[in-house]
């Protein structure tokens, strides 16, 4: 392979050696993961992204972008006919666009670098996909072979409209994923592959992070991942690795490179189909690479490998998606969950336990007669097929193994899955009663499930006793620590209004300043800390908005951290002293550190958004504004930028904070208390005149929030008050607050005043008409 390419840094073209996972806003997660797995010493094929920025910037310069946005905006994805309609608009107008004359000048000088008419792979790349939230397994189109200026650029062409297809918009829209849409394609150059496959650093099917699944067939590896074939499947166990059992699938067919350098099929004679594709010293040799690969990012890998006659080589990784859902409950030794008739047996691919009726399907075009919570049979699903499969209760297929699209995509969908069976189209029957329990890889005859005495561990909560009320004030929750974050996202809440970073930065700097810890050189071993307790968090409550607050810590507090008399001021009154907003302004280097964390973790999970506290006055908001928009962070999609509303001056400033870009402000009911009063909160002498329900200060709440509305803000309340006082909450819905962040403890009876609040607004305006 070649060496890493040139380029200039404003052009919409980037060669992979010049990318890494932090540019997954720019170049897609496909893209990103290219570029960190080449810069990371691994054997990946040279090549270059055309950027998600080019595809917009298409969009713009034809002048269709609004249109698009419009269309996208008005669907309706579970109505089938709109969704075929529009996906056909859609396409249609984004191939008309085709690509403009710089633009074009750009991918094919990068072309020319990689030689002379060079065989490529062209890949989508869209910027959520290939992310620890969401694979898009197979969404958007990839291009093999292709070959020429103009095939090139067509292929390019193609793979930006492919993101409007209807399977990709009926993923975005089972995910709730609201942002416009932008896609990134990698041009890599082309392994003649004569083996090719995908392999999990974990049991994508049962959680267990020990073993390495690795898949491989004859040919390209798209006969693996679409699930055209029956692959093999080697089971390695992580300690050696040892190699633990063999599986050797029925391979039909294969695809390789014709005579004239197109794709070719080949049919595979059976002794040649039934023949091991890996032998184990070659097993062996790419569980370490996966080993390798998974080390270098901290968590499982679902990487693609390729090998032609010479070399191994790696062209592609991404986080598994659904690792955390793996897990498999069985019922309890002695029932007779399993001792129906077994009609076939398979590979079980997405856990979970269910029976219904059974539904065979020849294609995706006959996904309407499927009736909602039947059993999906098919020979093999392909990601046309998604808007089918949500309306499925378990799917099972003849093909595939547990790396095709349909194991991904149900695994993401919470759909129980077996693939491999060889034979489920032709020995199971149309109506026929079955329960799928992928734990065994087996199909049963009747309705078993009545037997089990487990909870099915990939479904959601069970629901509360007391029905939840629907209510127009959203509700959130205020949050210290990740520990509890799976058990609070379970509670009917909307999210977290209030994340506290101090006790999260207490933890992740081991009890030293964070001056001593950058001293000491661990400042990415805090990032890494940080990054994991965001992460359980941000997961848990995803795609629920989760909104950080950066550190406010005062001088007191932060003086009694390791080596904190040596970097912090003595102040009388620390309480309004040296804090927040103006902290970072002077001393950015921990608020750096934050942003480097919540880049990070915002790769994996956008629900994140970021509050800056303890804001005094327009220009140090404005110079912190500044250094957000210096950072990576701010070139992420979809970031929420909030400000605290702690400081009475926040009344006069909501217009200037909305021509800065500020999308939403919480009050601190404490806060604003202490300096509307005058009233030191920490002052137990004081304390009897420390009263946020004060006409005072809730004169200035009313004010904010009527503010912000009227500027198009977000307004919230994070404050004690709410989870302490019933009609304090009550007297916000009056004011017209956007929502109420409240302790969890307090969330339930929260939510009946909220309920009970909108309803007599409501009766108290019928009664005025």
């Amino acid at each position: 392979m070649r060496d890493a390419l040139p380029f200039d840094p404003s052009d919409l073209v980037r060669p992979f050696a010049t990318l890494g996972k932090q540019d997954t806003a720019l170049v897609g997660g496909k893209g990103a993961n290219l570029g960190e797995l080449l810069r990371a010493g691994l054997p990946v094929p040279q090549g270059f992204v055309v950027t998600a920025q080019a595809y917009l910037d298409a969009l713009d310069t034809a002048g269709v972008r609004p249109k698009v946005n419009a269309i996208a905006e008005k669907l309706d994805a579970d109505d089938s006919a709109a969704l075929t309609a529009a996906s056909a608009e859609l396409r249609k107008l984004v191939q008309t666009v085709g690509v403009p004359a710089t633009l074009r000048a750009q991918i094919l000088r990068a072309y020319a670098a990689l030689g002379d008419d060079r065989a490529v792979a062209v890949r989508s790349s869209a910027t959520m996909e290939d992310t620890a939230g969401s694979s898009f397994a197979g969404m958007n189109e990839t291009y093999t072979n292709i070959r020429g200026q103009d095939a090139l650029i067509d292929a390019i062409v193609r793979c930006w409209a492919s993101v409007w297809g209807e399977r990709v918009m009926a993923y975005r829209a089972s995910n709730n994923m609201r942002d416009e849409p932008a896609i990134a394609v990698c041009v890599q150059e082309m392994v003649d592959s004569q083996r090719s496959g995908v392999m999990f650093t974990a049991d994508p099917a049962t959680g267990d992070r020990q073993r390495i699944v690795i898949e491989g067939a004859f040919g390209l590896g798209e006969v693996v991942v679409g699930g055209q074939v029956e692959p093999d499947t080697y089971v390695l166990a992580k300690d050696g690795p040892r190699l633990l059992t063999v599986r050797v699938g029925h391979k039909t067919h294969k695809i390789v490179r014709g005579p004239d350098g197109k794709d070719l099929r080949v049919d595979l004679p059976a002794a040649e189909g039934t023949r091991r594709v890996l032998d184990d010293a070659e097993i062996l040799a790419l569980a370490a690479l996966a080993t390798r690969i998974e080390a270098h990012y901290g968590s499982p890998q679902d990487v693609e490998w390729a090998a032609d006659a010479e070399a191994m080589y790696i062209v592609q990784a991404r986080p598994i998606t659904t690792l955390g859902d793996a897990a498999t409950a069985t019922p309890d030794a002695g029932t007779t969950a399993n001792s129906g008739r077994v009609l076939l047996s398979g590979l079980g691919a997405a856990p979970g336990r269910v029976a219904g009726k059974v539904r065979i399907l020849k294609s995706a075009e006959d996904g309407g007669q499927l009736l909602a919570g039947e059993v999906l049979v098919a020979a093999m699903t392909s990601p046309d097929w998604v808007p089918t499969l949500r309306r499925a209760a378990a799917l099972v297929t003849d093909g595939g193994g547990m790396t095709c699209h349909a194991a991904i995509v149900s695994r993401e969908l919470r759909i129980p899955c077996i693939v491999g069976t060889r034979e489920a189209t032709r020995v199971l029957r149309d109506g026929e009663l079955v329960t799928v329990d992928p734990a065994k890889g087996q199909v049963l005859e009747g309705d078993l499930t009545a037997a089990d005495v487990h909870i099915q561990v990939n479904a959601p909560p069970p629901a509360a006793s007391e029905p939840v009320e629907a209510i127009g004030t959203r509700l959130y929750v205020n949050l210290a620590i990740a520990d509890q974050a799976a058990a609070v996202a379970a509670l009917p809440v909307d999210g977290v209004g209030l994340l506290r970073a101090e006790f999260m930065i207490t933890d992740a700097l081991g009890g030293a300043h964070p001056k001593q810890l950058i001293a000491e050189g661990r400042r990415q071993e805090f990032i890494d800390k940080m990054s994991a307790s965001l992460l359980t968090i941000t997961r848990a409550f995803a795609p629920r908005p989760v909104i950080y607050r950066s550190y406010d810590f005062r001088t007191n507090e932060f003086r009694k951290l390791r080596g904190g008399e040596a970097h912090e001021p003595h102040e009388e009154n620390p309480m309004i002293g040296y804090r927040g907003c103006y902290r970072y302004v002077r001393d950015p280097e921990l608020f750096l550190l934050e942003l480097d964390t919540l880049a990070a973790v915002r790769e994996q999970t956008p629900n994140l958004h970021l509050m800056i506290p303890f804001v005094r006055t327009q220009w140090e908001l404005e110079a912190c504004l500044e250094i957000v928009d210096k950072h990576p962070l701010a070139r992420q999609r979809g970031l929420l930028r909030w400000v605290m509303a702690e400081v009475p001056s926040v009344v006069y400033r909501i217009p200037d904070y909305a021509r800065l870009g500020i999308h939403g402000v919480s009050i601190g009911s404490n806060d604003l208390t202490q300096l509307m009063l005058g009233v030191d909160r920490d002052s137990e002498i004081c304390a009897e005149l420390f009263d946020e329900s004060d006409a005072a200060v809730l004169d200035a709440i009313r004010q904010i929030i009527e503010k912000a509305r009227e500027h198009g803000l977000t307004s919230s309340l994070c404050g004690q008050a709410p989870s302490n006082n019933p009609a304090f909450a009550d007297q916000l819905v009056r004011f017209g607050i956007t929502s109420i962040s409240v302790n969890p403890d307090a969330a339930r009876s929260t939510r009946r005043v909220i309920a009970e609040s909108e309803r007599r607004l409501l009766l108290d305006a019928a009664r005025r008409r």
